[in-house]
């Protein structure tokens, strides 16, 4: 049974039916508190079976949807962001990360809102080559302009079941005798389970010291994507993981020509996040919110095994 501590504590969730969204449903449910998920019409069957939760409808880019949506909540944490642009949708970096975070910003605080809690990304900052980051740093500024008291996290790879980048080189593992690397694969990246993304989230709420912070978020494993490949072959009891390097040059002609097309795996702006190390020092995220670190070994075991 849940705890009842928080129960008169109502938590705002846009992004709720995202891969973290729901890691993060699970974890403030188990503390207890009340919570309220953001749907978009028809996304409300991907949050079956998590039990007690309030459903509303409304969308980020609805201003006029978000007010009532999120009247009565205490804390909101903000969720939405996309990875992949599709413009004759109206689907676009700048729409849904800076658009739709100034208008979250704007319900909250007409709601009365008293904590918000901003997903960002890793390599977030001024003068990012990507538009990704570019407008994530916008959407950033947004929240560090507003008269609430917020907190950023900025993670790095999240992995766990159902994601959608650690579980995708599971499948290529498993399925392929070879498994394509773009470039030389030196790229270094440093995952961490969604477990431990979502209750830092969680005991963020209640922590004084993580008011006005950015925290930046990995595991405690800097790894390259060879050795990632390799680590996922070891949790997956594969002794040897065979590659075949993709030539970068190759990718970005590719990719130029091909990125319109919804099934191509990949766009000219990932390639450029891809040309960067995603990896920090997360000692303050740790520290502050009393988390342990999980080796990455130990991760993937428990999420492939």
């Amino acid at each position: 049974m849940a705890p009842v501590v928080h129960s008169t504590h109502r938590v705002f969730v846009t992004g709720a039916t995202g891969f973290v969204g729901r890691s993060i449903i699970h974890a403030l449910r188990t503390e207890g508190y009340t919570v309220r998920c953001l749907v978009r019409r028809g996304s409300e069957r991907d949050l079956h079976g998590f039990g007690a939760i309030e459903r509303v409808e409304g969308d980020v880019m609805a201003p006029d949807s978000l007010a009532p949506a999120i009247s009565g909540c205490d804390t909101a944490i903000h969720l939405v962001g996309i990875i992949r642009e599709y413009p004759s949708r109206r689907v676009t970096f700048d729409r849904v990360h800076v658009d739709g975070t100034v208008n979250v910003l704007a319900a909250a605080a007409g709601a009365g809102v008293r904590r918000f809690l901003h997903m960002s990304a890793l390599g977030t900052r001024p003068g990012a080559r990507s538009r990704y980051h570019q407008t994530k740093w916008a959407a950033e500024e947004a929240v560090r302009d507003s008269a609430l008291p917020w907190t950023i996290f900025r993670p790095s790879i999240i992995y766990g079941r159902g994601d959608e980048f650690v579980s995708m080189l599971a499948g290529m593992v498993r399925r392929l005798p070879v498994v394509p690397v773009i470039g030389d694969g030196t790229h270094r990246v440093q995952p961490i389970p969604v477990e431990q993304v979502a209750d830092g989230f969680v005991r963020a709420i209640d922590a004084p010291a993580a008011i006005k912070q950015t925290f930046e978020v990995g595991g405690p494993d800097a790894v390259s994507i060879v050795q990632l490949l390799d680590e996922i072959g070891a949790a997956l009891g594969r002794r040897r993981v065979l590659k075949a390097h993709v030539p970068l040059g190759l990718m970005r002609v590719m990719s130029r020509l091909f990125h319109r097309v919804p099934s191509f795996p990949i766009t000219p702006d990932q390639l450029l996040m891809l040309e960067e190390n995603s990896t920090c020092d997360p000692t303050a995220f740790f520290t502050t919110l009393g988390l342990t670190p999980i080796p990455l070994a130990a991760g993937l075991r428990r999420t492939l095994g």
